[in-house]
Protein backbone atom coordinates (compact mmCIF):
# COMPACT_ATOMS: atom_id res chain seq x y z
CA UNK A 1 0.00 0.00 0.00
CA UNK A 2 0.82 3.66 -0.30
CA UNK A 3 -0.27 7.08 0.46
CA UNK A 4 -1.88 9.10 -1.82
CA UNK A 5 -3.59 12.50 -1.50
CA UNK A 6 -7.03 12.89 -2.33
CA UNK A 7 -9.30 15.75 -2.89
CA UNK A 8 -12.79 14.65 -1.05
CA UNK A 9 -14.20 18.59 -1.15
CA UNK A 10 -13.79 22.08 -1.45
CA UNK A 11 -10.53 22.80 -0.06
CA UNK A 12 -9.72 19.51 1.58
CA UNK A 13 -7.14 16.70 0.96
CA UNK A 14 -7.21 14.05 2.58
CA UNK A 15 -4.27 11.03 2.83
CA UNK A 16 -5.44 7.46 1.69
CA UNK A 17 -3.81 4.15 1.34
CA UNK A 18 -4.07 2.74 -1.47
CA UNK A 19 -2.61 -0.20 -3.47
CA UNK A 20 0.77 0.34 -5.09
CA UNK A 21 0.00 0.80 -8.72
CA UNK A 22 1.68 -2.00 -11.21
CA UNK A 23 3.27 -1.45 -14.42
CA UNK A 24 1.21 -2.51 -17.89
CA UNK A 25 2.69 -2.61 -21.05
CA UNK A 26 5.59 0.56 -22.20
CA UNK A 27 4.97 1.64 -18.85
CA UNK A 28 7.09 2.22 -16.04
CA UNK A 29 7.02 2.74 -12.50
CA UNK A 30 8.22 5.78 -10.98
CA UNK A 31 8.98 5.88 -7.01
CA UNK A 32 8.32 9.59 -6.62
CA UNK A 33 10.75 11.81 -4.79
CA UNK A 34 8.41 15.37 -5.42
CA UNK A 35 5.92 17.11 -7.21
CA UNK A 36 5.44 20.52 -7.97
CA UNK A 37 1.84 22.52 -7.34
CA UNK A 38 0.44 24.54 -10.23
CA UNK A 39 -1.09 27.38 -10.24
CA UNK A 40 -3.87 25.21 -12.28
CA UNK A 41 -4.23 22.97 -9.23
CA UNK A 42 -5.72 25.82 -7.19
CA UNK A 43 -9.38 26.14 -9.07
CA UNK A 44 -10.45 22.84 -8.59
CA UNK A 45 -8.49 22.18 -4.87
CA UNK A 46 -10.94 25.08 -4.43
CA UNK A 47 -14.00 23.51 -6.40
CA UNK A 48 -15.93 24.42 -9.11
CA UNK A 49 -19.35 24.11 -10.33
CA UNK A 50 -18.82 21.46 -12.17
CA UNK A 51 -16.50 19.63 -9.85
CA UNK A 52 -16.87 15.96 -7.93
CA UNK A 53 -15.75 14.02 -5.16
CA UNK A 54 -13.83 12.26 -4.25
CA UNK A 55 -11.23 12.83 -6.76
CA UNK A 56 -8.63 10.04 -8.30
CA UNK A 57 -5.87 9.36 -5.81
CA UNK A 58 -2.66 11.05 -6.51
CA UNK A 59 -5.34 13.08 -8.98
CA UNK A 60 -3.70 16.74 -10.08
CA UNK A 61 -0.50 15.69 -9.13
CA UNK A 62 0.91 16.54 -12.82
CA UNK A 63 4.66 17.73 -12.20
CA UNK A 64 6.30 14.89 -10.94
CA UNK A 65 9.96 13.44 -10.48
CA UNK A 66 11.78 10.64 -9.01
CA UNK A 67 13.20 6.98 -9.98
CA UNK A 68 12.05 4.25 -12.16
CA UNK A 69 11.71 1.49 -10.03
CA UNK A 70 9.48 -1.06 -11.87
CA UNK A 71 9.19 -1.91 -15.59
CA UNK A 72 6.16 -3.31 -17.22
CA UNK A 73 6.80 -5.30 -20.72
CA UNK A 74 8.20 -4.16 -23.38
CA UNK A 75 9.96 -1.26 -21.87
CA UNK A 76 12.83 0.08 -23.98
CA UNK A 77 14.98 3.06 -23.73
CA UNK A 78 14.65 3.55 -19.65
CA UNK A 79 15.92 1.31 -16.64
CA UNK A 80 14.90 0.65 -13.27
CA UNK A 81 16.95 2.79 -11.20
CA UNK A 82 17.13 5.50 -13.72
CA UNK A 83 15.92 9.20 -12.31
CA UNK A 84 13.35 10.66 -14.35
CA UNK A 85 11.12 13.82 -14.61
CA UNK A 86 7.41 12.93 -16.17
CA UNK A 87 4.19 14.13 -18.10
CA UNK A 88 2.21 12.23 -15.48
CA UNK A 89 -1.25 13.12 -13.83
CA UNK A 90 -1.09 11.09 -10.76
CA UNK A 91 1.96 12.14 -8.75
CA UNK A 92 0.33 13.49 -5.43
CA UNK A 93 1.37 10.17 -4.25
CA UNK A 94 4.70 7.82 -3.42
CA UNK A 95 4.24 6.03 -6.93
CA UNK A 96 3.12 6.86 -10.47
CA UNK A 97 2.58 4.91 -13.51
CA UNK A 98 4.30 6.38 -16.36
CA UNK A 99 4.59 5.65 -19.92
CA UNK A 100 8.41 5.59 -21.56
CA UNK A 101 6.95 8.24 -24.35
CA UNK A 102 5.85 10.57 -21.01
CA UNK A 103 9.24 11.09 -19.19
CA UNK A 104 12.85 11.90 -19.53
CA UNK A 105 15.92 10.48 -17.85
CA UNK A 106 17.61 13.73 -15.96
CA UNK A 107 21.36 13.25 -16.16
CA UNK A 108 23.05 12.87 -13.27
CA UNK A 109 24.40 16.15 -12.82
CA UNK A 110 20.93 17.26 -12.18
CA UNK A 111 20.28 15.35 -8.58
CA UNK A 112 17.62 18.20 -7.04
CA UNK A 113 14.02 19.03 -6.98
CA UNK A 114 13.09 18.26 -10.91
CA UNK A 115 9.60 19.71 -11.76
CA UNK A 116 9.93 19.33 -15.51
CA UNK A 117 6.64 19.68 -16.56
CA UNK A 118 6.29 23.99 -16.08
CA UNK A 119 10.01 24.01 -17.51
CA UNK A 120 8.15 22.46 -20.62
CA UNK A 121 5.41 24.54 -20.55
CA UNK A 122 7.47 27.34 -20.39
CA UNK A 123 9.71 26.12 -23.51
CA UNK A 124 6.51 25.83 -25.97
CA UNK A 125 5.19 28.86 -24.69
CA UNK A 126 8.63 30.88 -25.98
CA UNK A 127 8.74 28.66 -28.98
CA UNK A 128 4.93 30.16 -29.65
CA UNK A 129 5.90 33.59 -28.72
CA UNK A 130 8.61 33.91 -31.74
CA UNK A 131 10.87 36.16 -30.19
CA UNK A 132 13.35 38.34 -32.47
CA UNK A 133 16.85 39.93 -31.12
CA UNK A 134 15.92 43.65 -30.17
CA UNK A 135 12.18 43.09 -29.80
CA UNK A 136 10.45 45.18 -26.68
CA UNK A 137 8.87 41.81 -25.04
CA UNK A 138 6.49 42.38 -22.23
CA UNK A 139 5.86 39.74 -19.78
CA UNK A 140 2.58 40.47 -17.41
CA UNK A 141 3.18 38.03 -14.23
CA UNK A 142 6.72 36.92 -13.05
CA UNK A 143 6.10 33.77 -10.76
CA UNK A 144 7.80 30.26 -12.37
CA UNK A 145 6.42 30.77 -15.79
CA UNK A 146 7.06 34.51 -15.90
CA UNK A 147 11.11 33.94 -14.69
CA UNK A 148 11.95 31.06 -16.99
CA UNK A 149 10.20 33.08 -19.97
CA UNK A 150 12.23 36.57 -18.78
CA UNK A 151 15.67 34.12 -18.69
CA UNK A 152 14.77 32.93 -22.33
CA UNK A 153 13.66 35.89 -23.87
CA UNK A 154 16.92 38.03 -22.33
CA UNK A 155 18.80 35.27 -23.52
CA UNK A 156 17.47 35.63 -27.06
CA UNK A 157 18.62 39.24 -27.01
CA UNK A 158 14.88 40.69 -26.69
CA UNK A 159 14.65 43.95 -24.33
CA UNK A 160 12.13 42.39 -21.24
CA UNK A 161 9.84 44.80 -19.47
CA UNK A 162 8.45 42.56 -16.78
CA UNK A 163 4.99 43.49 -15.03
CA UNK A 164 4.19 41.93 -11.54
CA UNK A 165 2.44 43.23 -8.53
CA UNK A 166 5.18 42.57 -5.98
CA UNK A 167 8.47 44.14 -5.49
CA UNK A 168 10.38 40.55 -4.91
CA UNK A 169 9.08 39.43 -7.89
CA UNK A 170 9.92 42.13 -9.88
CA UNK A 171 13.79 41.48 -8.09
CA UNK A 172 13.70 38.11 -9.47
CA UNK A 173 12.77 39.10 -12.83
CA UNK A 174 15.71 41.45 -12.94
CA UNK A 175 17.71 38.05 -11.52
CA UNK A 176 16.65 36.40 -14.73
CA UNK A 177 17.72 39.48 -17.20
CA UNK A 178 14.25 41.80 -17.31
CA UNK A 179 15.71 45.38 -19.10
CA UNK A 180 12.84 47.32 -17.16
CA UNK A 181 10.30 46.38 -14.41
CA UNK A 182 6.96 47.99 -14.02
CA UNK A 183 5.21 47.35 -10.63
CA UNK A 184 1.93 46.39 -11.60
CA UNK A 185 -0.73 48.70 -9.59
CA UNK A 186 -2.54 51.12 -12.19
CA UNK A 187 -4.00 50.42 -15.46
CA UNK A 188 -3.14 53.31 -17.54
CA UNK A 189 0.20 54.58 -15.50
CA UNK A 190 1.56 50.82 -16.62
CA UNK A 191 0.40 51.15 -20.25
CA UNK A 192 2.03 54.79 -20.17
CA UNK A 193 5.44 53.69 -18.74
CA UNK A 194 5.44 51.15 -21.44
CA UNK A 195 4.58 53.10 -24.76
CA UNK A 196 7.60 55.88 -22.97
CA UNK A 197 9.96 52.59 -23.01
CA UNK A 198 9.29 51.78 -26.54
CA UNK A 199 8.92 55.35 -28.15
CA UNK A 200 4.85 55.50 -28.43
CA UNK A 201 4.85 51.97 -30.43
CA UNK A 202 4.23 49.56 -27.42
CA UNK A 203 5.86 45.56 -27.59
CA UNK A 204 6.09 43.32 -30.23
CA UNK A 205 5.44 40.66 -28.06
CA UNK A 206 3.72 40.77 -24.62
CA UNK A 207 3.20 37.53 -22.93
CA UNK A 208 0.16 37.37 -20.02
CA UNK A 209 1.21 34.76 -17.53
CA UNK A 210 -1.58 35.38 -14.99
CA UNK A 211 -4.65 33.96 -16.33
CA UNK A 212 -7.07 36.97 -14.61
CA UNK A 213 -9.36 38.96 -16.67
CA UNK A 214 -7.23 42.39 -16.03
CA UNK A 215 -3.75 40.99 -16.69
CA UNK A 216 -4.87 39.92 -20.28
CA UNK A 217 -6.71 43.19 -20.77
CA UNK A 218 -3.56 45.12 -19.74
CA UNK A 219 -1.48 42.37 -21.61
CA UNK A 220 -3.88 43.74 -24.96
CA UNK A 221 -3.57 46.96 -24.57
CA UNK A 222 0.67 46.59 -24.38
CA UNK A 223 0.78 45.58 -27.83
CA UNK A 224 2.52 47.37 -30.59
CA UNK A 225 0.38 47.24 -33.95
CA UNK A 226 1.28 43.82 -36.00
CA UNK A 227 2.51 42.83 -32.83
CA UNK A 228 1.69 39.52 -30.87
CA UNK A 229 -0.07 38.68 -27.92
CA UNK A 230 0.52 35.33 -26.13
CA UNK A 231 -1.74 34.03 -23.61
CA UNK A 232 0.07 31.87 -21.14
CA UNK A 233 -1.80 32.08 -18.31
CA UNK A 234 -4.21 29.23 -17.79
CA UNK A 235 -8.02 30.88 -17.75
CA UNK A 236 -9.99 28.08 -16.15
CA UNK A 237 -12.37 30.02 -13.69
CA UNK A 238 -14.85 31.61 -16.63
CA UNK A 239 -15.21 33.12 -19.24
CA UNK A 240 -13.52 36.16 -20.35
CA UNK A 241 -14.50 39.26 -22.66
CA UNK A 242 -11.76 40.53 -24.85
CA UNK A 243 -11.62 44.39 -26.69
CA UNK A 244 -12.13 42.56 -29.99
CA UNK A 245 -12.06 46.13 -31.42
CA UNK A 246 -8.37 46.97 -30.70
CA UNK A 247 -7.43 43.49 -31.53
CA UNK A 248 -8.76 44.07 -34.89
CA UNK A 249 -7.28 47.66 -35.26
CA UNK A 250 -3.86 46.47 -34.13
CA UNK A 251 -3.76 43.86 -36.75
CA UNK A 252 -2.10 41.82 -33.78
CA UNK A 253 -1.38 37.70 -33.84
CA UNK A 254 -3.23 36.59 -30.38
CA UNK A 255 -1.78 32.73 -29.83
CA UNK A 256 -2.91 30.47 -27.15
CA UNK A 257 0.43 29.25 -26.12
CA UNK A 258 -1.04 25.93 -24.50
CA UNK A 259 -0.09 22.47 -26.07
CA UNK A 260 -2.22 19.52 -25.99
CA UNK A 261 0.00 17.46 -28.63
CA UNK A 262 1.81 14.76 -26.76
CA UNK A 263 4.66 15.06 -29.07
CA UNK A 264 5.28 18.77 -28.48
CA UNK A 265 4.82 18.56 -24.73
CA UNK A 266 7.67 16.02 -24.80
CA UNK A 267 9.97 18.41 -26.86
CA UNK A 268 9.31 21.06 -24.64
CA UNK A 269 10.11 18.91 -21.62
CA UNK A 270 13.31 17.70 -23.43
CA UNK A 271 14.32 21.37 -23.98
CA UNK A 272 13.72 22.16 -20.76
CA UNK A 273 15.81 19.35 -19.02
CA UNK A 274 18.20 20.35 -21.85
CA UNK A 275 18.49 24.52 -20.65
CA UNK A 276 18.80 23.64 -17.16
CA UNK A 277 21.77 20.99 -17.50
CA UNK A 278 23.10 23.62 -19.65
CA UNK A 279 23.47 26.51 -16.90
CA UNK A 280 20.87 28.31 -18.65
CA UNK A 281 18.31 27.96 -16.65
CA UNK A 282 18.39 27.82 -12.74
CA UNK A 283 15.85 26.19 -11.14
CA UNK A 284 16.77 26.95 -7.39
CA UNK A 285 15.85 30.11 -6.78
CA UNK A 286 12.26 29.33 -8.34
CA UNK A 287 11.83 26.38 -5.66
CA UNK A 288 10.74 28.33 -2.78
CA UNK A 289 8.34 26.73 -0.47
CA UNK A 290 8.87 23.36 0.47
CA UNK A 291 6.33 20.22 2.04
CA UNK A 292 5.73 17.39 3.19
CA UNK A 293 2.47 15.37 1.19
CA UNK A 294 0.17 15.42 4.10
CA UNK A 295 0.67 19.33 3.98
CA UNK A 296 -0.62 19.73 0.41
CA UNK A 297 -3.27 22.17 1.93
CA UNK A 298 -1.17 24.70 2.79
CA UNK A 299 1.07 23.86 -0.55
CA UNK A 300 -2.70 24.58 -2.45
CA UNK A 301 -3.24 27.84 0.28
CA UNK A 302 0.08 29.15 -0.76
CA UNK A 303 0.05 28.44 -4.09
CA UNK A 304 -2.88 30.93 -4.75
CA UNK A 305 -2.13 33.37 -1.38
CA UNK A 306 1.41 33.76 -2.98
CA UNK A 307 2.89 34.62 0.64
CA UNK A 308 6.19 36.41 1.03
CA UNK A 309 9.35 35.27 -1.23
CA UNK A 310 6.82 32.67 -2.49
CA UNK A 311 7.74 31.69 -6.51
CA UNK A 312 6.68 27.91 -6.11
CA UNK A 313 6.14 25.24 -4.15
CA UNK A 314 7.09 21.31 -4.10
CA UNK A 315 6.03 18.56 -2.35
CA UNK A 316 8.58 16.28 -1.53
CA UNK A 317 8.01 12.64 -0.13
CA UNK A 318 10.52 10.69 2.52
CA UNK A 319 13.20 8.32 0.41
Amino acid sequence: MMQAAVLTGPGRMELAHVPVPEPGPGEVRVRLEGCGVCASNVEPWEGQPWSTFPGEPGGMGHEGWGVVDALGQDVTGVAQGDRVTTLAGRSFALYDIVATDRLVVLPPALPGPFPGEPLGCAMNIFRRSDVQPGQWVAIVGIGFLGAVLTRLASDAGARVIAISRREESLALARRYGARQTIAMHDHQAIIDQVLALTGGTGCERVIEAVGKQWPLDLAGELVAEGGRLVIAGYHQDGPRQVSMQMWNWKGIDVVNAHERDPAVQMRGLREGVAAVAAGRIDLAPLLTHRYPLERLGEALAATRDKPEGFVKAIIEYAA
